[in-house]
């Protein structure tokens, strides 16, 4: 189990410290410039907050600011999102992790997301489609490009609506969790 904890604090402030430096230089550069936000939501700093209770993991962080990604806290969401089975990190997809932070930012929350299920090799997906049904053979979980998350304090419902209100990639509703991914704008499962 690796804890991630004091290297989220240390990126918060480095971050935060990387937001004023870009907020002065917005404030002063011609609003010709100004670059609007990506997708609905997203605002001009993108965050995640996120928990992972089958590796005790844990990350609070900015990862972009004002059209920039942060690499060292892109390492650290990737690194959350692993596949625990294999212990495998691989280069998520930034649109996963943007349409992730931009529903977080609706459920106005600063309870931490939590992982279900981010990165699955090949052989941890053929494990789990032996278990379940419910497992696509060419899941975008394999290729980093699907978050399964949820919430003490929210219910699958509630994550489910605000990550329909992004209106980007693909959206399913199970009992107890929400599945998002940056494929195509689709949506399947529970009311």
């Amino acid at each position: 189990m690796t804890d991630i904890t004091e290297k989220s604090a240390t990126l918060s402030r480095r971050s935060t410290f990387g937001l004023f430096v870009g907020a002065a230089a917005f404030i002063s550069a011609p609003k010709a410039f100004a670059a609007p936000a990506v997708l609905k939501g997203a605002g001009d700093i993108r965050r995640v907050h996120l928990s992972n209770p089958r590796t005790s993991d844990k990350l609070n962080c900015v990862y972009w600011v004002e059209g920039e990604y942060i690499p060292e806290a892109k390492a650290e969401i990737d690194f959350i999102l692993r596949d625990w089975r294999e212990n495998l990190v691989i280069d998520y997809d930034l649109r996963a992790l943007d349409i992730l932070a931009a529903t977080y930012r609706l459920l106005d929350t600063n309870e931490p997301l939590s992982v279900v299920s981010g990165y699955r090799s090949p052989v941890t997906n053929a494990l789990l489609r032996k278990r379940s049904r419910g497992v696509a053979r060419d899941s975008y979980h394999t290729k980093g490009m699907a978050i399964d998350i949820q919430m003490k304090s929210r219910s699958a419902v509630q994550i489910r609506r605000a990550a329909h209100r992004i209106d980007a990639g693909g959206v399913g509703g199970y009992r107890t969790f929400t599945h998002i991914d940056s494929g195509p704008v689709r949506s399947w499962g529970r009311a």
